[in-house]
């Protein structure tokens, strides 16, 4: 594996962008079919991490739009003047 597959680089954090990249390079090896047995095992191996590490991002992005949505509902209200309500 050379040092642009690594997964493992710390002195910078990947990107979601960079991970998704990688994780389809790896599937265009799967699907070769000219993966060693042993390249295989580590393949997939770093393709879970990748889909973990991206997943993981797309949590974060999903819980700060929610977080997003709640602020303006509740600024929308204060606005309407609906923070009197029982």
């Amino acid at each position: 594996m050379t040092e642009s597959q690594s997964v493992a680089d710390d002195s910078k954090p990947m990107t979601y962008e960079t991970a998704a990249a990688r994780v389809e390079e790896i599937i265009r090896r799967l699907d070769s079919g000219e993966a060693s047995l042993n390249e295989t095992l580590a393949l997939v191996q770093e393709g879970k991490t990748l889909i973990e590490l991206c997943a993981g991002e797309l949590e974060a992005v999903g819980a700060a739009l929610e977080e997003l949505r709640l602020d303006e509902l509740v600024a929308r209200l204060e606005r309407e003047g609906g923070t009197g309500a029982p």
